[in-house]
Formats: C-alpha cells, sequence, structure tokens
C-alpha cells in the first residue's frame, strides 16, 4: 500500500470513530473494509411504590436511569469481503448508564457486554466470543415486545428466563434457507467455579407478517448439574397492528452449592423478571412464563403497545409454590428515525411465599406483594 494510501485510512478512521459515520476503504486484493460507530443513549425519570424497607414497605423511589427503554450503549460493527462471498464481521459493544456515565454491568462485569468476531458466507455464519445466546436471539427477532425496541429494559419480566441472555466462550452457527433460520451454539466453562458450559440452538420460520420459532438452551454450573430453558412464541403484523405471544421455561437440577445458587439468582431475579424475591424464590426448581401483547401505529409518529405476563413457579417443597402477573402499557413518540420520547406504566402483583425487592433499602427483599410504577424517557440512536 502507498503511502499516502496509508495517511488517507488512516484520517478516515478517525472520522468514523469521531462522527459515528460509516466509511469504506478499498483492501489489498480481496475488496473492501468497513468500520461503523453506533450507539444508543437513552435516559429516563422512573417513579415506583412500595420501595421501602421491611419496617416501612410503602416508600416510594424517584430517580434517573440511564436506559429506561433501551440500556445505553456504544459500539463497533467491522466488516471485510474477503471475496468469494466470505466476510469478516467484528462486533463489541459496551453498555452503560447515561445518568452517571457508570458500566452498567458493575465494577466487576465485562467492559465489554459482546466482544465477537465470525465469518459470514453462503454456508451460513460462524461466530466467536461473548454474544447473545440462543433464547435471547429467538425471542427479540421473532416476538418481540415491542416492534420498535425489543422491550423496556426497566421492566423485562420476559429476559428473566433468558438465561443470562448472554454467554462467554461462545461458537455460534446460524443459516438462513428462504424463510427458515437454525442457529446452534456451544460455550466452554473453562473450569470456571461458577460452570458457564451451555448448549444450545432454535428454528425460525418468517414470511410476510408472520413469525414463529422455537428455542432451547442448556446451562450447567460448576457441580456439573443443570439448568434447561426453552421458548415458543410468534408474532404477526397486518396494517398497522402488531401482535405477539410465547412461552417460556426454565427447569432445574436440585442445587446445594451456594455458588450455584448464586449463578441462578442472578439469572432469574431482579427487575429483569419483577423483582421475585423472598424465603421460597430458590427453592424453586421450575418456573414457566406467557406472554401476550399488542401494539398498533396510531400516526407515524405514535406507537401504543400493552403487554401481560403470567409467571410461576414451583419445587419439591409447597412453600416454593408462586405465581406472579406482571402488565406494561406504553407510548412511544418518534421525533426522527433517531430520536424518540416515551412514556411507560407498569404493575406487579405476586401471591405465594415471595416478595418484591427492596430498591431502597439496597438488598433484599420488603415483603411487598405488589409495586406500581411509570417511566417518562428520551432516547437518541446514531
Amino acid at each position: 500500500m502507498k503511502k499516502v494510501d496509508a495517511k488517507r485510512l488512516f484520517a478516515l478512521g478517525a472520522v468514523a470513530l469521531v462522527s459515528g459515520s460509516a466509511f469504506a476503504q478499498a483492501a489489498a486484493g480481496a475488496g473492501t473494509s468497513s468500520v461503523q460507530l453506533y450507539g444508543i443513549v437513552d435516559v429516563a425519570y422512573r417513579h415506583t411504590n412500595n420501595e421501602g424497607p421491611a419496617t416501612n414497605v410503602g416508600q416510594s423511589l424517584n430517580q434517573l436511569v440511564g436506559g429506561g427503554m433501551s440500556q445505553s450503549r456504544w459500539g463497533i460493527n467491522v466488516s471485510e469481503d474477503l471475496g468469494g462471498g466470505t466476510k469478516a464481521l467484528v462486533n463489541m459493544e459496551n453498555r452503560f448508564g447515561a445518568d452517571t456515565g457508570s458500566p452498567n454491568s458493575g465494577a466487576t462485569g465485562p467492559y465489554f457486554q459482546q466482544s465477537w468476531v465470525g465469518l459470514q458466507g453462503g454456508y451460513g455464519r460462524v461466530t466467536l466470543g461473548r454474544q447473545y445466546n440462543v433464547l435471547f436471539d429467538l425471542v427479540t427477532s421473532t416476538y418481540a415486545s415491542y416492534p420498535y425496541s425489543p422491550y423496556m429494559d426497566v421492566y423485562k419480566p420476559e429476559i428473566g428466563f433468558s438465561l443470562g441472555a448472554r454467554a462467554d466462550n461462545m461458537v455460534k452457527y446460524m443459516a438462513e434457507i428462504g424463510p427458515v433460520r437454525g442457529a446452534l451454539q456451544y460455550s466452554f466453562d473453562e473450569k470456571s467455579p461458577t460452570g458457564g458450559k451451555t448448549v444450545g440452538g432454535y428454528l425460525r420460520y418468517a414470511t410476510g407478517g408472520l413469525a414463529a420459532g422455537l428455542g432451547y438452551e442448556s446451562y450447567k454450573f460448576a457441580s456439573g448439574k443443570e439448568v434447561e430453558a426453552w421458548t415458543l412464541g410468534g408474532s404477526y403484523r397486518t396494517g398497522d397492528w402488531y401482535f405477539n405471544a410465547g412461552y417460556g421455561e426454565n427447569k432445574v437440577d436440585p442445587l446445594t452449592s451456594a455458588t450455584d445458587l448464586a449463578v441462578l439468582g442472578a439469572m432469574w431475579q431482579g427487575t429483569i423478571n419483577g423483582g421475585f424475591g423472598g424465603s421460597a424464590f430458590l427453592q424453586a426448581n421450575k418456573r414457566t412464563i406467557y406472554k401476550l401483547g399488542v401494539g398498533y401505529q396510531l400516526t407515524p409518529q405514535i406507537n401504543l403497545g400493552a403487554h401481560y405476563f403470567h409467571a410461576k413457579q414451583s419445587g419439591t417443597v409447597a412453600t416454593a409454590d408462586a405465581t406472579a402477573n406482571f402488565f406494561t402499557m406504553a407510548l412511544d413518540y418518534a421525533f426522527s428515525k433517531r430520536t424518540d420520547a416515551y412514556v411507560e406504566v407498569d404493575n406487579t402483583r405476586l401471591k405465594g411465599n415471595v416478595s418484591l425487592s427492596s430498591s431502597a433499602a439496597g438488598v433484599g427483599v420488603n415483603g411487598a406483594k405488589s409495586r406500581t410504577g411509570f417511566t417518562v424517557g428520551l432516547r437518541h440512536r446514531f
């Protein structure tokens, strides 16, 4: 490559990283390569009740959150044409709270929530690294709660059943033949004290406004015991209407290791599934969820959506049995293709020997059986 070409490549790369625009540069021999900076900045006001400690359950919580509808993030996509219909792909993505600028994953979490490299061609796509698992891929692409955002980040009961949504050390293969798409995943535990070996796959069919799919994944703990998850659902778009329905199930081997239980708790509890907690929470060895939703494009700028989720858990002891009902409604107003504002209202009701978490107290549960919240936010995508 000539010296002048190297300078041009460097300059174009700097512009892309600063401005977020994609650039293309002739590669030696094969074709073109591109680097694209992308991201979302989302900040919202959120109010919830029954957030206090057990001594004063009825306290409310007012907060500014750095991701209401979507987690704030920035990322880099790389694509290089290798010739013969094959491309090299790279993705790196960091998540952060736009309200404070701090990483969403905390001090001990990964800097990049996604970090993978892969090849794509007529044979399909192979990707290696930290990436979304097959359960998350299937639900968000096939029967997502909202067509313009797969779910509300501050209230997403359906994601609590996806075994953490991502996995480290993963090899994933995906291929499409006409309207059918299939994928397989495998991740290595590398003798980690928390385990981490996964095996899974999905099949998806989509044509016109109809999409449906079935997915399965297992996660092996360090003890050798497993949690198995599967999901089935579909969606239909016709005119201004969007309908979706789905089912998810997690089944767990009896766990006695504190490390295993901590891993399972991280997958299951917190705001990702409405705040299940209490003494019976980790006694459960089976959890199910049904989801049903509808969306309507009221005007070119206004989208409406409403969703109902029913979850149930059961175990070998009667005290583990419990149910939860989640309901959420949202209105999204698009100022442009990149900037929108939204209002969301949600309600959680629990039955059984479980209770909600106490965010105002910082940790633990407070004994509350119901909670109502609302969120008002602004989001920009670039």
